[in-house]
């Protein structure tokens, strides 16, 4: 059974994919702060997501040795923007031509052009951009600089293949003005099945949302966003949310009546899907997730066999070592080594999801003598990573007993996201973001008015955390109140540590 469960909190909409009661996806992103109704205006913020986002972006430098060019998009660095991301500015017809141009052929300094966000700013860098935008649907993602039919990788069935791109051909024929004119499309997993007046309604839809991009670049100043991707929840029932998911739970009505508005325009089968969690308890307290999302944090990962593997993040790579801790096969060492392995390959590809872990990964299996042993390590790390939506790729197992992962770097990894260097151990450690413990206690204090309707709530901890509740005042207080908690102080204690609390009711 696959169910998705939406907790909308007050600061933090996080989303939980469930598998047969087992976490194997998690989506975290922070609306404080949103309080104008433009998700992400500004954007750049710790927590927030730009991805999606079309820009109208002022070249501010090109540059030939790197084929690469800086684009002023109103945020602290400028975003990157490769020849390759760029080629669709000359002319380069098609969609599987991979000709790269030369940057200077595509773009000039001072120069306004259209953009994507396609990376979030990672660290030091700016967010990676491309010149060839897209808006996502439920079915089909519009392309408007690209005409032509492609389908998404993972429809495999070769006569679905044809149907639909038969489907898309006749479709655009037909238009009649209804569609973006020259655009292409590209058809999504949730194409599978569909007829045409699925495909032609959805398209539709995307046509209404190109239009005002193109409206209002003729009136925007440079650096200006002409187009914000959904919100959370929107963004979830859109991606997340097919014929293999049993039920969606929300718990929020504002939340719950967003996610049935766009299913109504967009998805109407799903709606019978969602339901209100109003208790009793919290949501997320029904597969004791939070706690799972703390061990997402620390460095070890237990295995069933009595083994783990072990997660260390550097600046080049992420090392994952696969130890056998005190099993042991009673049928002798290559035995044990197999199950270990087969343990470890199925559970690395569900970590690196939920860590949001990307680049280069390095995997230390345990030495393996009988070459079908290494084979069936790789297949089932193969099928683990074959679950991701992140594109992955996988070589072969070294002499060493090393296997080499790629994934696309997208946005921080969960760790950064929840925790910094740790200036006490001189950045050798983690400690907690002050974002991060005072969502925490806003959760806590949810948990504290679900158990005790209608009573006064009273927190104390660090003068960091107070100040930064009071600094969102106004909006944290309204999210409380909406969520059941009306009355609450907070009070600032020296005593309290960051990461130390105390929330409770007034006697």
């Amino acid at each position: 059974m696959k169910e998705v469960l939406i907790n909308a909190g007050a600061g933090e909409t996080r989303v939980a994919i469930v598998e047969d009661g087992r976490l194997e996806e998690l989506f975290l992103e922070r609306t404080i702060g949103l309080d104008d109704g433009h998700v992400r205006k500004k954007g750049g913020r710790h927590g927030h997501s730009l991805i999606g986002n079309i820009i109208l972006g002022r070249v501010q430098r090109v540059l030939p040795g790197m084929q690469a060019a800086f684009v002023d998009v109103g945020l602290d660095r400028a975003g990157f923007l490769g020849a390759r991301e760029a080629r669709c500015l000359a002319d380069l017809p098609g969609f599987d031509d991979e000709r790269a141009p030369k940057i200077s052929d595509c773009v000039h300094e001072g120069e306004e052009i259209l953009v994507q966000v396609v990376k979030d700013p990672i660290g030091e860098k700016g967010a990676r951009l491309s010149a060839n935008v897209t808006i996502p649907g439920r079915l089909a993602v519009l392309v408007p600089n690209q005409p032509g039919v492609a389908l998404s990788r993972r429809i495999e069935d070769e006569n679905e293949r044809a149907r639909l791109i038969a489907l898309g051909e006749q479709m655009i024929a037909e238009a009649n003005g209804s569609l973006v004119p020259g655009a292409g499309y590209i058809f999504r997993t949730a194409a599978i099945g569909c007829d045409m007046a699925d495909l032609k309604e959805d398209a539709e839809r995307l046509a209404e949302a190109w239009r005002p991009v193109l409206a209002k670049r003729q009136s925007a100043l440079a650096p200006a966003t002409l187009y914000h991707d959904l919100d959370p929840v929107e963004r979830t029932m859109r991606d997340e949310v097919g014929a293999s998911v049993s039920r969606v739970l929300i718990d929020d009505r504002e939340a719950e009546r967003a996610a049935r508005e766009y299913c109504r325009r967009a998805m109407p089968d799903a709606e019978a899907k969602i339901e209100f969690f109003g208790g009793p308890g919290v949501l997320f307290d029904m597969y004791d997730i939070d706690a799972e999302i703390e061990l997402l944090c620390e460095r070890r990962v237990p295995l069933k066999s009595g083994g783990w593997i072990t997660i260390e993040g550097t600046e080049a790579l992420t090392a994952i070592d696969v130890n056998s801790g005190s099993f042991t096969a009673a049928t002798g060492l290559e035995e044990t080594s197999a199950k270990v392995n087969l343990e470890a390959a199925h559970e690395i590809g569900r970590q690196l999801r939920l860590r949001g872990i990307g680049g280069l990964i390095v995997v230390d299996f345990i030495h393996l003598n009988e070459p079908e042993n290494i084979q069936k390590v790789l297949d089932v790390l193969s099928a683990s990573l074959a679950k991701d939506r992140t594109p992955t790729q996988i070589l072969p197992m070294s002499e060493f007993g090393l296997v080499e992962i790629t994934r696309k770097r997208v946005r921080d990894p969960l760790i950064k996201l929840m925790s910094e260097s740790c200036r006490p151990c001189h950045g050798l450690g983690r400690t907690r973001t002050r974002d991060s413990v005072a969502l925490e206690v806003l959760r806590s204090v949810e948990r504290e008015a679900s158990a005790s309707p209608g009573r006064a709530i009273h927190v104390r901890a660090s003068p960091e955390i107070v100040a930064w509740l009071d600094d969102h005042g106004l909006e944290v207080r309204q999210q409380l109140a909406r969520r059941g908690a009306v009355r609450v102080t907070f009070e600032a204690r020296d005593a309290f540590a960051r990461e130390g609390f105390d929330v409770g009711v007034t006697p």
